[in-house]
């Protein structure tokens, strides 16, 4: 194994920890301090310090055309789909958040089918949507006391939106190729997402309280900002250069399980046998959602700009 590929493997250990402890680090956040405001904050700073080192690199500022091509990647994706995750945790564990989050690809393929220009189905994809379906039912199941209380039950729907609109932001931009520069691309969709998020909190939340901000959620946004977009992005992208795709997104089954582990040991959120099946039964149905798709579409794939597919898969917290 050349030096190369032990930095990239270390990279890929680091996005399996770090993506992985994103909903704990906001379900911490949170607890005394407006969710909105936090992952605004969080997203707006993480954007704005991608789009100042983005236009180092490159020479120029963003130009208006980029802006206006990532609104609403930047509003689907990053607000909808990721920043509201946050009024979730608030109320759920961070792990059943987590596990909730990770349906996201049965959502992409369920969408997907809607196309025009759709893709057939096989085996495996049918067995993974049957799979993933079944998990979200135990889900349910492992959760019924709970479902009556609103906000609980409230939690748990803001997750699942959160999914769909993140799918629907997925599906649009999957072949929106651009020549910009990754790191603008980035840093516009976070940081847009991250001024939707702060409009949003204005409105409906209070910030009477926010001169009294403990410590834990000033650490908790530092780590998110720093940790859990930059630092993970960057490991990205090093993985992306240096590791098989396949391999590259093997922390979308390892977040999970980090995310349950670390909501358990650290705030004693419950774990039982029904937490245990519902992430065994996801975790199986996005492998062979995933599998099934480059066993039909290996060629394809090759089309698609690195770019995007490592947009979407630092936003999924990234959580």
């Amino acid at each position: 194994m050349n030096q190369g590929n032990k930095t990239a493997w270390l990279a890929l250990l680091a996005l399996c920890i770090i993506w992985g402890t994103t909903f704990l680090a906001a379900r911490v956040g949170v607890k005394a301090f407006p969710p909105l405001l936090f992952m605004g904050t969080r997203h707006m700073t993480a954007g704005l310090l991608l789009l100042i080192w983005g236009s180092i690199r490159r020479r120029g500022a963003p130009t208006g055309i980029e802006f206006k091509q990532q609104l609403l990647p930047a509003i689907m994706l990053v607000a909808l789909g990721n920043g509201i995750v946050a009024m979730a945790v608030k109320h759920i564990p961070s792990g059943l958040a987590a596990l909730l989050c990770a349906m996201m690809p049965v959502y992409v393929t369920v969408i997907s089918l809607f196309k025009k220009n759709r893709e057939p189905l096989n085996a495996k994809i049918v067995m993974g949507l049957l799979l993933g379906m079944g998990g979200l039912m135990v889900i349910f199941k492992d959760n019924l006391a709970a479902i009556a209380n609103p906000q609980y039950l409230g939690g748990i729907a803001i997750c699942l939106v959160s999914c769909l609109f993140f799918a629907m932001g997925s599906v649009y931009t999957k072949g929106r190729v651009t020549t910009t520069d990754v790191f603008i691309k980035v840093g516009l969709q976070l940081f847009m997402g991250g001024i939707v998020l702060l409009l949003g909190s204005a409105v409906v939340e209070k910030w009477s309280d926010v001169h009294r901000v403990p410590a834990a959620t000033v650490c908790a946004i530092l780590y998110l900002i720093f940790f859990g977009s930059i630092l993970a992005f960057l490991c990205f992208d090093h993985v992306l250069s240096h590791l098989p795709v396949g391999l590259a997104t093997i922390y979308a089954y390892v977040n999970p399980l980090v995310a349950i582990v670390l909501g358990f040991v650290v705030l004693r959120e419950p774990v039982t046998a029904y937490t245990l099946l519902a992430f065994s039964l996801t975790i199986t149905g996005i492998f062979l959602i995933n599998a099934g798709h480059r066993r039909k579409d290996k060629p394809a794939k090759r089309r698609f700009s690195n770019i995007t597919f490592r947009i979407n898969s630092l936003l999924r917290i990234s959580d």
